[in-house]
């Protein structure tokens, strides 16, 4: 966020991407490629009707995404950088992805330039398409770190922020949730850094997809700082936690989805009151959007919070199409409207 500098400047993650699009060049497969991305754009979020404003959120618009390669898809993470030109994330096929989102006079996205993909190496350097081992689904970046949160081998690594495509991880944080509850494929699906400032500073916050405690609710921790320890989401079924990110007054976002074969997929975005996230404590918040298939979503898995030197707050969210030609994959951004909070 631009709120938040000395957590992810925007020279910082724009020097990450453009050192993981340079090492493409090279067409090794355990190394970076390019790959040229065409961009279908979306200009209402309401099917069949031109409505831009959605509660808080206005639609700014959005992106589908193809390319000739299988390697796009996937994607389970992103962050931007704090301008909202350049962007880095994680796919749960165990890779990187990075490119830069090109913009209208009115700062709508109208496509995607310098895309690239990447192995996430593991301690030894080498790339793995064992997804059991790779299932990345989190990605926070903090200071000089990148880290990044797995599934199914549950755990949240952390690489090198400067040059992500050649780091080999070097070590874990310590995720304080007990292995045994958390589920097989659904584990840390959310890391974020809170903003400077907050009382959660100088923590990192990891929330479970759907690792239930015993009244049915997501578990979740406070990996570091003076708020250190687990605390749980409120779950109201059938949506699941997939990712969040923290607004410049340090309450959390958190983008949730879910699926039936009855009722198809859906999408629900929450806010959680910052001052209520603390060790052993049960969390809630209202429901800033909810949408179905009347809307222009999919596999909704990555949110990022993003804001400009005016104050004004974006989010900026992308699919997981699951390399299926049934599904899309997805970017959609919209500006919040935080007066009041």
């Amino acid at each position: 966020m631009a709120t938040r500098p000395a957590i992810r400047p925007a020279s910082r993650l724009a020097a990450v991407v453009v050192s993981l699009l340079l090492a493409g060049t090279t067409l090794s497969p355990a190394e970076p490629m390019a790959l040229g991305i065409s961009a279908r754009t979306i200009d209402h979020f309401k099917v069949g009707s031109t409505e831009t404003r959605f509660g808080r959120l206005d639609f700014i618009g959005g992106l589908e995404l193809t390319a000739s390669s299988s390697a796009l898809g996937a994607m389970s993470a992103i962050r931007l950088s704090d301008d909202r030109s350049k962007f880095l994330g994680v796919m749960d096929t165990g890779h990187w992805y990075a490119g830069r989102i090109v913009r209208d006079a009115a700062g709508k996205p109208v496509g995607i330039e310098d895309f690239s993909v990447a192995p996430i190496l593991d301690a030894n350097g080498d790339a793995s398409d064992e997804k059991w081992r790779f299932d990345a689904e989190g990605l926070a970046i903090s200071g000089g770190r990148a880290l990044v949160s797995f599934e199914r081998r549950h755990r949240i690594d952390v690489y090198s922020a400067d040059s992500p495509a050649a780091s080999r991880p070097t070590g874990s944080v310590p995720l304080l949730i007990p292995l045994e509850e958390l589920r097989g494929n659904r584990g840390i699906e959310t890391i974020a850094v809170p903003p400077a400032g907050s009382p959660l500073d100088g923590a990192l916050v990891a929330v479970s997809e759907r690792s239930l405690n015993a009244a049915g609710d997501q578990f979740g921790a406070i990996l570091g700082g003076d708020r250190a320890g687990v605390f749980f989401v409120k779950r109201h079924p059938p949506f699941d936690i997939t990712d969040g990110d923290f607004l410049p007054n340090g309450d959390l976002i958190l983008l949730e989805r879910r699926f039936s074969i009855a009722e198809g997929i859906g999408m629900r975005i929450r806010r959680i009151g910052g001052d209520s996230i603390k060790p052993g404590a049960t969390v809630d918040g209202e429901a800033l959007l909810e949408a179905d298939f009347g809307y222009q979503i999919d596999n909704m898995e990555g949110l990022d919070v993003t804001s400009d030197a005016g104050g004004q707050v974006f989010l900026t969210l992308v699919s997981d199409d699951n390399h299926s030609i049934l599904q899309r994959n997805l970017m959609l951004e919209f500006k919040l409207d935080i007066s009041g909070w």
